[in-house]
């Protein structure tokens, strides 16, 4: 008895757990993810704060480095690297892969405690952290502009109601803001005209900002009534600060007008963000200039696609939400050349499924017995899609990849076994004894082949780095597809050669009999090139032997590189300039 035999006898049964494989295999293809490369988990997080109006050098030596010095302290860091800039510091802690991340932001929060007393005491707030994925992409770039309202007004609808919005969207993971320009009081001084009144910069710093407070103003406590001083003594406008009392000079008050002027602008105007369309621009409402541009960055293990196609669906509802002077306009795309990439590759999976069946058919020269093992291909790899997402994989190039390298595979398993049984057909046997005896005499080789292709693989599952990470997801599929395969051969395939074969019949059309002429001729031509081989042994060593040369010198001189090189349409520039040229000369020379 072989291990093919229960399922050859019981037909109903093989039929059902293939069925069963079918159905679990489109549940499984259609609910993964797409993506243009595996979904790595860099254990990353970036740690910002701010201190206004101070120097790269002070955020380096006050704020970067009594940071650094507790994070150095931190097990299990690879690589931590620090940017300070003008009232800025980031710093990005990147640990190593085998690191729990919620481990990880306790330690690091713990790390900033301690170095709260080395920090300087003027800080707005606390450090914040948050997970980052270095290797990720933004999916959408969104720009916002309008032609009659002004920029801070349209910077705060983006900022109040369309970013969060938009991060509600199932699969969006973060949105950010980009030349953001959020509405502030600017107050600009004369340092002259404060000198000529004996004034001091820090004591008129400190009367403006102990003129804006909010804070409770208590009650006025009746016999029969309680009532609440809702008060506020913010300032909101630029008017009534110029008339703002900062001191005094001979008994007459100094106001803010009489040293300076104060004005309705931005928090920053050292940045912000400028459209220019192209000639390749399909959106004839897209017109140059500044605006504010929102940044979208999905989840991790998202389906990129359908979370871009999500934020697509809601920009009518979003558009209706804000002034109709406001436009809305798509920048950037990602999924474009993601789905061209999936989708290429995906033509590339059919037409390799379509040569084996072509090539299958030529051989055997019957169509049942090619509809045998061609149907196994399909069932393979859906089934391999079944174990692709309770493990979070998803459809992308190196996944699809496995499953096209795979055909090769599965249907070699599959052929081996009808060809058997086909043999002992021709022989007279009938198809349902041909399956027994070919099942078993076979199924110990099939056996042996799958587990030595899962042998060549299991390496690559075991890989630590990135590079372990990306090509374990292709690894693990190519080996469920054949894992996968060898259930099927030893069992449907065995069974619909049982249920379906018959004794072939000679050739009857001009088709076939060419095709077994030629064949024919093929076999003896092989034979006789095989003779001349074997009758010139040492010209064939000492061929071998150049080719694994010339094969040794052609691997060491190839170029190398992580993965293939592709247009994806996008191009970025960076221009660095002088530290003491003016931000307000690199704006207006945009």
């Amino acid at each position: 008895m072989s291990l093919s035999s229960p399922f050859i006898r019981r037909p109903v049964a093989t039929t059902l757990i293939a069925v069963a494989v079918l159905l679990v295999g489109i549940v499984g293809y259609f609910s993964l993810p797409v993506a243009a490369l595996p979904n790595v988990d860099f254990p990353t997080v970036q740690i910002s704060t701010s201190l206004p109006g101070a120097s790269p050098e002070t955020m380096a030596s006050n704020v970067a480095t009594p940071l650094e010095r507790q994070f150095s302290l931190i097990p299990g860091i690879s690589q931590m690297t620090s940017v300070s800039s003008l009232g800025s510091t980031s710093i990005t802690l990147q640990f190593e892969l085998s690191q729990n991340i919620t481990t990880d932001f306790e330690q690091v929060q713990a790390a900033i405690n301690a170095a709260s007393a080395q920090l300087p005491s003027n800080l707005p707030a606390q450090p914040t952290i948050r997970e980052v994925d270095p290797a990720d992409a933004p999916i959408m770039i969104l720009s916002l502009s309008s032609d009659t309202i002004p920029l801070a007004q349209v910077d705060n609808y983006a900022d109040v109601i369309l970013s969060q919005q938009i991060s509600r969207i199932d699969g969006v993971g973060l949105v950010t803001i980009g030349g953001q320009q959020k509405p502030a009081v600017r107050i600009q001084l004369d340092p002259r005209k404060i000198a000529a009144r004996g004034l001091q910069i820090d004591s008129v710093r400190s009367q403006i900002v102990a003129a804006t407070t909010n804070a409770p103003k208590g009650a006025i406590v009746g016999a029969q009534r309680d009532l609440t001083i809702y008060a506020n003594d913010q300032i909101l406008n630029a008017a009534p600060w110029n008339d703002l009392v900062v001191g005094y000079n001979n008994g007459a008050p100094i106001r803010i007008r009489d040293i300076g002027s104060a004005y309705a602008g931005v928090e920053n105007n050292q940045i912000g963000a400028w459209v220019f369309p192209g000639k390749a621009n399909t959106d004839p409402s897209l017109t140059a200039g500044q605006s504010i541009l929102l940044t979208v960055f999905k989840q991790s293990g998202a389906n990129v696609i359908s979370t871009v196609d999500r934020i697509r669906q809601a920009l009518p509802g979003l558009q209706a939400t804000i002034p109709p002077a406001i436009s809305i306009h798509i920048l950037m795309d990602r999924t474009q050349t993601v789905s061209a990439s999936v989708q290429d590759v995906k033509k590339t999976l059919l037409i390799t499924i379509g040569l084996v069946v072509i090539v299958i058919f030529l051989f055997l020269r019957d169509i049942r017995a090619t509809l045998i093992p061609s149907a196994v291909i399909p069932l393979a790899l859906l089934g391999a899609t079944a174990v692709m997402l309770p493990l979070k994989f998803s459809l992308d190039n190196l996944s699809l990849m496995a499953l096209t390298i795979a055909v090769g595979f599965v249907v070699d398993d599959a052929i081996v076994m009808v060809e058997v049984i086909w043999q002992r057909i021709e022989r007279g046997e009938t198809p349902f004894e041909a399956a027994l005896a070919g099942s078993r005499e076979i199924s110990f080789t099939i056996l042996s082949i799958s587990i030595s292709l899962i042998a060549v693989f299991t390496p690559l599952m075991f890989m630590g780095g990135v590079v372990g990470l990306l090509m374990r997801e292709f690894a693990i599929t190519l080996s469920a597809a054949v894992i996968v395969s060898l259930l099927l051969t030893l069992t449907l395939t065995p069974m619909l050669c049982a249920k379906f074969l018959k004794r072939p019949k000679p050739p009857t059309n001009w088709f076939t009999r060419g095709l077994e002429k030629g064949f024919n001729k093929l076999e003896s031509g092989y034979a006789r090139a095989l003779d001349v081989v074997l009758g010139h042994k040492l010209t064939t060593l000492i061929t071998f032997l150049v080719t694994v040369a010339v094969a040794i010198i052609l691997y060491a001189t190839a170029s190398t590189g992580f993965f293939p090189q592709q247009d994806t349409g996008f191009l970025n520039g960076v221009m660095i300039t002088s530290p003491d040229a003016s931000a307000t000369n690199l704006l207006s020379a945009r």
